[in-house]
């Protein structure tokens, strides 16, 4: 049966209050969500392992790190160290994750692959074995606080029909534009993780905001 997680993106977070943002929805979410960007892949730079080594050292929640950059694999090493626990690389710089997922695994990491919005899911199909995440965006990368593409549901339906087809226990992701507003949609479609940066960060209150989603697929 299909788990429920939510990943709340610390993109859209108070980044001079950091450490009190997490700890204010540690106890409601499952994993936090990491961007790290590199100003190459995508037009925008985010964070490197001295923020996720100190985010580390205030929270015991998974990380969930997705990297936005054009060689991933060099970074795998520092990001376990840091204290990563997930990475996800993108099937647009690694067509065959398998280099990717080798060397992770040795670290400790378990590992996903992302497909940007113009992907077909036939990009990543023949990799759902050797993951553990497959993460579908719903907004252009780079940036937060846009909206949610609806035109992407149709792949996480394929996607969760492959996935289920073959037994497998493969979490699908989906990031960009999520809310309270649209999570009954996204899980209709086969998406279980649910990562959500301004809809959590930017609330009013935060814990509300996590809790009007979960509350959406009661």
């Amino acid at each position: 049966m299909r788990e429920l997680k939510i990943a709340p993106s610390i993109l859209a977070a108070d980044f001079a209050n950091l450490g009190a943002s997490v700890a204010e929805v540690a106890n409601i979410v499952d994993m936090l969500h990491i961007d790290v960007m590199d100003g190459h892949f995508v037009p925008n730079l985010t964070i490197g392992m001295p923020v996720i080594a100190a985010l580390r050292r205030v929270t015991d929640l998974p990380f969930d790190c997705h990297l936005m950059t054009t060689n991933a694999i060099e970074y795998l090493a520092a990001l376990a160290e840091a204290g990563a626990t997930h990475v996800t690389v993108h099937a647009e710089v690694y067509q065959d994750p398998t280099p990717v997922v080798a060397i992770a695994t040795e670290l400790g990491l378990t590992v996903g692959i992302a497909i940007n919005p113009i992907t077909p899911p036939e990009a990543i199909a023949p990799f759902v074995e050797d993951v553990t995440m497959l993460l579908v965006m719903s907004v252009e990368p780079g940036f937060g606080g846009q909206t949610f593409m609806e035109a992407v549901l149709p792949k996480v339906e394929t996607l969760r029909k492959l996935v289920d087809s073959q037994g497998l226990g493969t979490d699908i992701e989906i990031d960009g534009g999520i809310s309270p507003a649209n999570t009954r949609r996204v899980w209709d479609a086969g998406a279980n993780v649910l990562v959500a940066g301004s809809a959590v960060f930017a609330a009013d209150d935060p814990v509300a905001a996590v809790m009007k989603m979960r509350a959406a697929i009661a």
